[in-house]
């Protein structure tokens, strides 16, 4: 928002002009060069979800979203890709992209040799992936994290060869992951978003952070301009997840009537409450620079 400049009265706005002369005099007109403050940053809301929710969803969510998940494996849970052959649909119609790699559950991750193989493989097929769908280099991919807390080396091991794989092929490498606090013990709590930003492997990782915990979270809502991802707690985060489906009972229950009485998330123009969702925002219409 810009600021309004205060009325002076003539007698002040004399002074004023005089005070302004004598020091254009005494350092020279480049130390006063006045200009406006720039605009409140613009964000924007984007969807994500598991399954792909149809050709017919699109013209319907796309009044109230700018950009969409898109996954390049198997989202958790799922044995099949439905996103699959989609992008140029997607990108037809408007949507930017944040696009996402299942990651590993650290138990699957059992020494640091056997992590960073797999970490390198997984990031080789990232890329694949990624080139198979069009998707060009430079685009973000975002793994997918679903462990809160602290990580364990292991996992920072998977990361980083995960992230170099990516870095190599000329992608970025970015993190879906909690941004919520976990209380470790007393007097000292961690969030994953924290914990993989302060380890040197992975500090240059773009973080797409989840907080759905009503306040900060707003819950289900839509508003025209949404709150920043700074908003979610972590002042790094390029995307904030703060709606899920189904809400978690044990963190909304301050916005609870946001919802559905099923207990999801549906975009405001899905009469027939057809594709529960998890609602995002992010400065960018296209997070992860995908639909170039």
């Amino acid at each position: 928002m810009i600021e309004r400049m205060p009325k002076f009265e003539a007698p002040k706005l004399f002074s004023v002009a005089l005070m302004v002369s004598a020091a254009l005099f005494a350092f020279g007109e480049q130390s006063f060069v006045f200009s406006a403050p720039e605009e409140s940053e613009k964000n924007y809301l984007g969807f994500d979800r598991n399954i792909y929710p149809g050709d017919d969803a699109l013209p319907i969510l796309r009044k109230t979203f700018a950009f969409t998940s898109y996954w390049l494996s198997p989202p958790p849970g799922e044995k099949s890709n439905t996103w699959t052959r989609k992008r140029e649909l997607l990108r037809s119609r408007g949507f930017g992209f944040v696009v996402l790699y299942r990651g590993p559950d650290s138990r699957e991750l059992k020494t640091q040799t056997s992590a960073k193989a797999r970490g390198t493989r997984d990031g080789e097929d990232a890329v694949a992936s990624a080139k198979a769908e069009g998707f060009s280099a430079g685009t973000i991919i975002f793994l997918d994290i679903e462990e809160g807390g602290r990580l364990p080396g292991t996992y920072h091991a998977y990361l980083a060869a995960w992230s170099e794989a990516l870095s190599q092929a000329g992608f970025r490498p970015g993190a879906y992951c909690s941004g919520m606090p976990v209380k470790e013990e007393p007097g000292v709590t961690i969030t994953t978003a924290d914990d993989i930003r302060n380890h040197a492997a992975t500090r240059g990782i773009r973080l797409w952070a989840y907080n759905d915990a009503c306040p900060p979270s707003p819950g289900c809502t839509f508003p025209h301009d949404p709150a920043s991802p700074v908003k979610s707690g972590i002042p790094y985060a390029a995307v904030w997840q703060f709606a899920q489906s189904p809400r978690r009972k044990e963190f909304t229950s301050r916005c609870a009537a946001t919802y559905h009485r099923d207990e999801n998330c549906y975009a405001p123009g899905d009469s027939s409450h057809s594709w529960f969702l998890d609602v995002n925002s992010a400065a960018s219409r296209d997070p992860s620079g995908g639909a170039k």
